[in-house]
């Protein structure tokens, strides 16, 4: 098989921002900074990828978007800031103490599992719209120029809609997937026309920082 019959190949990496500032809080909007640990446990990330990113795409919240931003300028790289890479809105929710949301949100996190049209932040994103939001974003990757590699700097959240639907798995049925703050994973995108295919490369790759 030609390389025209096999299609365009993109490699792109996620990686969720490390740890932010702000404690135990439910983090959709809200914008801390990252903290010192958060700095080091996402350059350990970057070294263990190893790899020369021909585009960097980054959430404008600042846990993702500082360091997409200090590392392209040490590549001489222009990143890309993209709305549709944040993460979900979760209105009334949002900067919440966890125990506090855990007690209620878990009625439409219960509902969750059956029917994903069920979670909806009160005056926040519903979880359709997140997921159509992401996927648009994801889809618009295969515009990108065969051989590219691309960083997209992200959120949890995010990559809770991105790698299920690589891997053919429910949305509302990720819970087996752990996603540590700066956790790397690695999707090969075959494009063809209209044709994609997604290859899950490796997941939560590098090393814990302490």
């Amino acid at each position: 098989m030609s390389n025209k019959d096999s299609g365009k190949l993109i490699t792109v990496d996620l990686l969720r921002h490390g740890e932010p500032g702000g404690g135990d809080i439910l983090r959709g909007r809200v914008d801390p900074e990252l903290t010192d640990r958060g700095w080091r446990q996402m350059e350990a990330a970057a070294e263990c990828a190893g790899a020369n990113w021909t585009h960097i795409i980054a959430s404008p919240l600042q846990r993702c978007r500082d360091f997409a931003q200090r590392l392209a300028q040490g590549r001489q790289l222009e990143p890309r800031i993209e709305d549709h890479w944040q993460e979900i809105d979760y209105g009334d929710w949002d900067g919440m103490p966890i125990a506090e949301w855990r007690a209620r949100s878990a009625s439409q996190f219960r509902s969750f599992r059956e029917d994903i049209t069920a979670l909806a932040p009160p005056n926040g994103e519903t979880f359709v719209e997140f997921r159509d939001r992401v996927l648009g974003a994801w889809s618009s990757l295969a515009g990108l120029p065969g051989g590219s590699h691309v960083l997209v700097v992200t959120h949890g959240g995010v990559m809770r809609v991105i790698l299920p639907t690589v891997l053919g798995m429910p949305l509302n049925q990720s819970n087996p997937l752990h996603i540590p703050f700066a956790c790397l994973s690695r999707v090969l995108l075959n494009v063809n026309g209209r044709n994609r295919r997604a290859s899950l490369l490796f997941h939560n790759a590098g090393q814990p920082v302490q």
